[in-house]
């Protein structure tokens, strides 16, 4: 496992993270085993949200850390706010009073003081950055929170809330993988007139980079949250014959061999994976014994129907 320094502010970070969306539908006894194979195989950093299961994946894992017996120090607990009502009147949400009680009502459900970091769960069109800044300063200043960042947020969306922040964003989670490129797409097709050249979200890969914020890829098997897996997506059969060719070549199994390929790219990114098997989170960490050549990396780039210009 690689450890990093997410944002230029949070020390001893594992490059991957555990993504805890699903677990709420695991038992005790299996939640404890992936814990336990996250803890051997190096991974200490765990995202969640207080919509995860509608709060009992945050629950579920304090009361799995509980009965391992893993002290809080052993690990950092990120989770989201911002999603209100996902199964009724969906809408979002960063007004001051919601963010402080979604951070309390997370706080009791996974059993601890504090929040490593805090994200704000997508964009919201209505956010007033003044009442996101005092109820950031509020939960930093109680020592509730450490850190905070964003998701699926553009430059400008960023730079708005930064300026009213007194702390730095340290984090924006973006959707990235082979079969989901629009970060590069467009930098890549930079003046050209093809549709692989429109500018989707401002530079944003750019952007973090030179801001020092870490991107940290979600659902990297995907195509969307729509279509699902590439692997089981017919418009995607090429890509998915490359990878298992060069996961032979590597060495490493399917689903390493994707976490390699964002690895390689120099923006030092910290994917998140959601798997709650225990074998296939042993299988990913070999993603950081393989450096991808130029060449194999971009012939996976192309091989997803992405021509180069």
């Amino acid at each position: 496992m690689n450890y990093l320094t997410v944002g230029n502010e949070l020390e001893g970070a594992s490059q991957l993270v555990l993504g805890c969306m699903r677990l709420a539908e695991h038992s005790p006894e299996e939640i404890i085993s992936v814990l336990e194979t996250a803890g051997e195989i190096g991974i200490n950093f765990f995202d969640h949200s207080d919509v995860y299961a509608g709060g009992q994946s945050e629950a579920k894992f304090a009361q799995a850390l509980q009965l391992a017996k893993i002290p809080r120090d052993r690990f950092l607990i990120q989770s989201k706010c911002g999603l209100r009502d996902v199964h009724s009147n969906y809408h979002f949400d960063f007004s001051k009073d919601y963010i402080i009680s979604s951070v309390e009502a997370s706080l009791k459900r996974l059993q601890t003081d504090y929040l490593d970091v805090l994200l704000l769960h997508r964009p919201d069109a209505l956010v007033e950055p003044e009442e996101v800044a005092e109820a950031f300063s509020r939960l930093h200043q109680a020592g509730k929170v450490r850190y905070f960042g964003v998701s699926n947020q553009n430059p400008y969306q960023i730079e708005l809330l930064q300026k009213s922040l007194e702390q730095p964003l340290i984090i924006n989670q973006l959707q990235f993988g082979p079969a989901h490129t629009p970060m590069i797409d467009a930098g890549l097709n930079s003046n050209m007139l093809n549709q692989l050249a429109v500018n989707r979200d401002g530079g944003v890969l750019e952007y973090c980079r030179l801001q020092g914020i870490t991107i940290q890829p979600w659902s990297p098997f995907q195509v969307d949250l729509q279509q699902g897996l590439f692997m089981k997506h017919p418009k995607y059969a090429q890509l998915t014959a490359v990878l298992e060719k060069f996961a032979a070549a590597y060495q490493l199994s399917f689903e390493a061999m994707v976490l390699a390929w964002i690895l390689r790219h120099p923006a030092h990114m910290q994917p998140i994976v959601g798997s709650m098997n225990p074998d296939r989170l042993r299988s990913m960490a070999a993603a950081f014994d393989a450096e991808l050549s130029r060449a194999d990396w971009y012939e996976i780039y192309k091989s997803a129907g992405n021509p180069l210009p």
